[in-house]
This record gives structure tokens, C-alpha cells and sequence, in this order.
């Protein structure tokens, strides 16, 4: 099929790859533009998908917005038989996801009606659910309230970080679409309505809500950390002997413990909450990479009875 994929993250590019490796004619590849990146922010990096629609020689456009004629003109001059959508990260104005003859299919990675929006996984991460999928949707003018194609579920471990659940659900998602394409040109693709009940949203990540806040029970703290992980990242202050600096948490542990929140309670990294307690085991400095609670104190002064920032 002549198709139009729009996506911008990790999440999408396992997705673009497929569809071009099951033989589709991908007439171009819409991505948000270049965004500032590196040390400081000091150079613009193109997205995962813009970096492979490059090296699949795709031609790739990038702009701020589809609302305008222009842009809409541009859009159906492509002649696309169906838009193919994965987290892309701009509104889709009517007359784009009228253009294609089948429309435009969105992969959504979350078992809808729960977490529409714009941070589907980490909010499942970060509410500790035990169960998530992906979905194919046909796209209309709501946020992510079209009716669906074909799902896929997969369980949500105690300790999966969304990091490593995204990968899963993009491989997943990728079969899963070459599933729905190849059933949209055999004329066998149908839809559903979603059900009416069970509807939540998954709110975009607010900076504030990085901070670590160890007055919560351990266990909420351990899915906010690892529904964080590995960005933007969950993070506390302290001072380590050279001033207060920041620290992101990408792996804990739940253990047994107990102390002021916020309080570390051995000389491995066990931070007391509101409710039991937390054992730091991966985290990132301001600038480096992560490394293993042990690098990361060696040299550091993080000794029991230390207190952490809420």
C-alpha cells in the first residue's frame, strides 16, 4: 500500500522499519523537527524516526503544524492510500486524516479506553499496572477515541521500567500494524467502537512530578521511578560533599526498612519513605551516565543518616 507515516520517538521506529521491510510504498515520513539536545542543549538532534527515514532514504518533512492549507495541500499531494500514525506529537486537523482513502491508523500503546493521551506507557508504569497492550485505532477528531482494529496484550512486571516496556510494546506494535495493512488491502479490516467505561487520561509528564517525594509509601515511589525511567527521570537532591546536586533514579528495589522519609538508612543506598523502604540501585548524575549505586558511591558522601530532599 501508498502510505504516509507520521511518528517521531523510539516507540514509532521499530514500526517505520516493518512496514518498509513488508514491501509498502512509504511516500514520505512527517517527524517533529529538530530539537535541542547534547550537553547544554547546544545542538539540535533529529529524531529516532527522522535519523531512520534518512538511512532508508525516505523523504522526510518536518513541520511545526498541519493546520494550514498549504500543509493539507502538501499532505494529499502524496496520494497516500492510508495515513500510519505512531506517536507523532501533533494534532491531526480533520482534512489530514480525511486525505488518505482509508484514513489515518494510529498505534497506540495502551489497551484503550485507559490511558488516552499523550504518555500512555509511564502512566501505566507510574499507576502500577499489572497488565498493558497496544492497540491499532482509526483516528478521528477526539483524543484517541476511534474506534479499534486489532489490540495486543503483554503483563507489566513489578519492576519493568517504561523503557524497557516501550521496546516490547514497539516490537509488538510494529507486527501488529503489518497485521491491520495487510488486512486493509485484502478489504478484511474492521473496526469497534471502544467501550464506554474505563476511560482515563494519560496526561503528558509534568517536570514537578520528577521529584521524589519519599513522604509517599515505597511502593508508589518505586512505580514513579520506574515509570520515569529512563526519561526524563525521576531524581531527589543532596549533598554528596560538594553542594547539593541532583541525582536521577532510574532502578530501586523494595525493602523492608523504616526511618524518616527521606533518610538513608545503610551505606548501600536504602532510603526510608512514608512506608517501608527503597534501595537505590541505578542512577545518573547531572551530565553522566547511569551507573550502579555502588560506582555511584564510591567517593560520595551518602552515609546513613543522611537525608535526602522531598
Amino acid at each position: 500500500m501508498r502510505v504516509v507515516f507520521m511518528g517521531t520517538p523510539d516507540f514509532a521506529a521499530p514500526l517505520l522499519e516493518t512496514i518498509v521491510a513488508k514491501g509498502h510504498d512509504v511516500a514520505a515520513v512527517y517527524t517533529r523537527p529538530p530539537a535541542p539536545g547534547g550537553r547544554r542543549g547546544c545542538e539540535l538532534r533529529r529524531s529516532p524516526v527522522h535519523e531512520l527515514a534518512d538511512r532508508l532514504a525516505i523523504a522526510v518533512l518536518t513541520p511545526n503544524s498541519l493546520k494550514s492549507a498549504p500543509a493539507i495541500e502538501a499532505f494529499a499531494a502524496l496520494g497516500a492510500e492510508v495515513g500510519v500514525v505512531a506517536a507523532y506529537g501533533l494534532i491531526l486537523p480533520q482534512a489530514i486524516l480525511d486525505a488518505p482513502r482509508f484514513g489515518c491508523l494510529n498505534l497506540h500503546g495502551s489497551l484503550l479506553p485507559r490511558w488516552r493521551g499523550a504518555a500512555p506507557i509511564q502512566r501505566a508504569v507510574m499507576a502500577g499496572d499489572t497488565e498493558t497492550g497496544v492497540m491499532v485505532m482509526k483516528m478521528e477528531a477526539g483524543l484517541d477515541t476511534g474506534p479499534v482494529a486489532l489490540s495486543a496484550r503483554i503483563p507489566v512486571g513489578p519492576d519493568t521500567t517504561a523503557g524497557e516496556l516501550q521496546h516490547e510494546l514497539s516490537l509488538l506494535g510494529a507486527e501488529l500494524m503489518s497485521d491491520a495493512l495487510e488486512a486493509l488491502a485484502r478489504g478484511k479490516l474492521t473496526f469497534a467502537p471502544q467501550a464506554a467505561e474505563g476511560v482515563t487520561y494519560a496526561q503528558k509528564i509534568d517536570k514537578a512530578e520528577c521529584r521524589i517525594d519519599w513522604r509517599r509509601c515505597a511502593h508508589d515511589a518505586h512505580n514513579l521511578i520506574r515509570g520515569l525511567s529512563p526519561s526524563p527521570g525521576a531524581f531527589f537532591e543532596a549533598d554528596l560533599g560538594h553542594g547539593v546536586e541532583r541525582v536521577k533514579v532510574l532502578q530501586t528495589r523494595l525493602e523492608s526498612g523504616s526511618g524518616a522519609p527521606g533518610a538513608v538508612l545503610d551505606d548501600r543506598g536504602l532510603v526510608a519513605c512514608g512506608d517501608g523502604a527503597l534501595r537505590l540501585v541505578r542512577v545518573q548524575r547531572g551530565g553522566g551516565a547511569p551507573m550502579s549505586v555502588d560506582e555511584f558511591l564510591r567517593g560520595r558522601k551518602l552515609a546513613p543518616g543522611a537525608l535526602l530532599a522531598a
